[in-house]
């Protein structure tokens, strides 16, 4: 067969259902060979939503996504994609077409080192020379995809290697799926010492982050959370990874996090630190963050103990392994003082809310009333908003809120909605945007049109770049620097262009309506939330502070 139908049959025999692409020059002879073929074919506007939309499939279904891209400027139009995943550890595979091989290095139309461009914002890329090793680099990258620590790897294939012909023997039919996980040689030791530490403490709090749910160990962590009676905080990507209405749950913690999650994070003696990477706007400053606390820090990825905050005790290992020894072997004591303490916390502040009647944290809480026990995949963009729908939503399952963390790549919402409600049709996608990160990749409302998906966007909409001007106000002077909007989009004329219906609404009475309606419906909608520029995220953390020092957003 040739090396195209290899590509094809490979992905096939990984499992892979679904891939998202954009066509072109140098990758048409993989196109042809998806031409009838099991392996559906997702046609994005842009390379950029292919990857997100790659990107949103894995989030959503824990399997590894797939896009596709011509050489040039189509591969590069992947970059910012397979950074959002490589930042939040995603499992994607990325193939791209390339000129051929006695073309390359010599400036051929289209040719770039996108290998060498990816280097930095991959697990690991391959350049395939020899025919005869496609299957294997395949396979080879499907493994670091989803092994260990997941993340994104891209797979060059220069356009001769596509047309050549070749004995195909066929994949290995006990290939490994996944390669043996590092863990610390001591563990059993370590164990034991955090087991002791945790036992003894007077005010344990965990952190629940991404790894946790990339881990599929939200089960796990709620049965350690339960037995041993400890209060658990989330990070941005760790919500979902305990029930959003659990009583042991106290909500976000960091920079924008809620006060009693980060007074129980400031005041703790003990943080058991499950997948996070400990980036600054969890920590603020990181010598005050650990300052009177042993942390113990669980992890799959040895490169991130003591990377940003010294562990006392590091276990690298699997995690739901690790949580469950030490639900087994912690006897805590008596933690009903520091109970009492955080619920006086909890009564003392309120949920965040808006200035004004109809603000974004009161749709929070309608998304909460009217489809708190509907089966719905939150995924949002990078913005106000984004922090809007972290701290109010009550999300009650792991991979049941999706954005992106550590990039904050704005674009991110709308491709990797539709990669989500693709691989799980059995759930309802809810998109919220704000109105400056629909204008970046909003043309995807195209291919969620094409394809028929049920997905409701809700656009925050305050004809501003919320989170930099809320910057701007608090550090700036009020200097509104390129952060005012002052051409109002009609975004309802926008959705209808692609055949969509939606519904502008300025008062709550009218979002709760508009909601209801939109559920109904079997297909697309959005539905536009005009909310006051004036605004502000709150609480917020000052950049670099403590974690009870608080900025005055007003």
């Amino acid at each position: 067969m040739t090396g195209a139908q290899a590509i094809v049959e490979c992905l096939s025999k990984q499992g892979v259902d679904i891939v998202f692409g954009y066509p072109g020059g140098t990758i048409l002879p993989l196109y042809d060979a998806l031409y009838g073929s099991p392996v559906r074919h997702i046609l994005t506007v842009h390379e950029q939503g292919a990857a997100h939309a790659a990107d949103g499939y894995a989030r959503a279904s824990g399997k590894v996504g797939v896009c596709i891209a011509t050489s040039g400027p189509g591969a590069t139009n992947l970059v910012t994609g397979l950074a959002a995943a490589f930042m939040d550890s995603v499992p994607v595979v990325a193939i791209t077409g390339q000129v051929q091989t006695n073309l390359i290095g010599r400036d051929a139309f289209q040719e770039i080192d996108i290998t060498g461009i990816t280097m930095p914002i991959t697990k690991h890329n391959f350049l395939v020379k020899d025919i005869s090793r496609l299957q294997e680099i395949l396979q080879h990258a499907f493994c670091i995809a989803r092994s260990g620590r997941p993340g994104p790897v891209l797979v060059d294939i220069p356009r001769d290697i596509q047309t050549n012909t070749y004995d195909f023997a066929g994949l290995a039919a006990e290939y490994p799926r996944q390669q043996l996980l590092r863990q610390s040689p001591d563990l059993p030791a370590l164990l034991a010492k955090a087991a002791v530490a945790i036992s003894n403490a007077r005010r344990p709090v965990i952190i629940a982050g991404g790894g946790c749910i990339s881990a599929n160990a939200g089960q796990t962590l709620q049965q350690f959370s339960e037995q041993c009676g400890l209060p658990v905080v989330t990070t941005l990507m760790g919500i979902g990874a305990m029930p959003g209405n659990h009583p042991n749950l106290l909500g976000m913690t960091g920079l924008h996090g809620l006060k009693p999650a980060n007074h129980a994070v400031h005041t703790a003696d003990v943080l058991i630190v499950t997948g996070s990477r400990f980036n600054d706007r969890v920590t603020g400053d990181r010598a005050r963050y650990a300052d009177g606390k042993i942390i113990i820090h669980i992890d799959i990825d040895p490169a991130e103990v003591h990377k940003n905050v010294d562990a006392a005790v590091p276990l690298v290992g699997e995690m739901n392994h690790i949580l469950t020894v030490l639900t087994q072997a912690v006897q805590p004591g008596d933690l009903s003082g520091w109970w009492q303490t955080i619920r006086d916390w909890q009564g003392r502040y309120d949920t965040p809310a808006g200035r004004h009647d109809f603000s974004a944290p009161w749709v929070m809480s309608e998304l909460n009333r009217q489809l708190g026990d509907k089966e719905v995949i939150y995924v949002t963009d990078v913005g106000q908003h984004q922090m809007w729908a972290a701290q109010g939503l009550a999300v009650n399952s792991p991979r049941g809120f999706l954005t992106s963390g550590g990039l904050g790549a704005m674009g991110f919402g709308l491709p990797a909605s539709l990669g989500a409600q693709l691989s799980r049709p059995d759930k309802r996608v809810i998109h919220i945007v704000g109105d400056g990160a629909l204008k970046m990749t909003g043309c995807e409302l195209y291919t969620v049109a094409a394809e028929e998906l049920p997905i409701i966007s809700i656009v925050i909409n305050n004809c501003s770049l919320g989170m930099v001007r809320q910057l701007q106000h608090c550090f700036f002077n009020k200097r509104y620097s390129a952060s005012l909007l002052p051409l109002r989009m009609d975004f309802t004329a926008f959705a209808n262009a692609f055949g969509i219906p939606a519904t502008v609404t300025d008062t709550a009475d009218e979002f709760g309506s508009a909601l209801a309606r939109a559920w109904e419906r079997q297909g697309p909608s959005m539905i536009v939330a005009n909310i006051a520029a004036d605004d502000m995220v709150s609480p917020m953390i000052a950049p670099g502070g403590a974690m009870d020092a608080y900025v005055d957003a007003e």
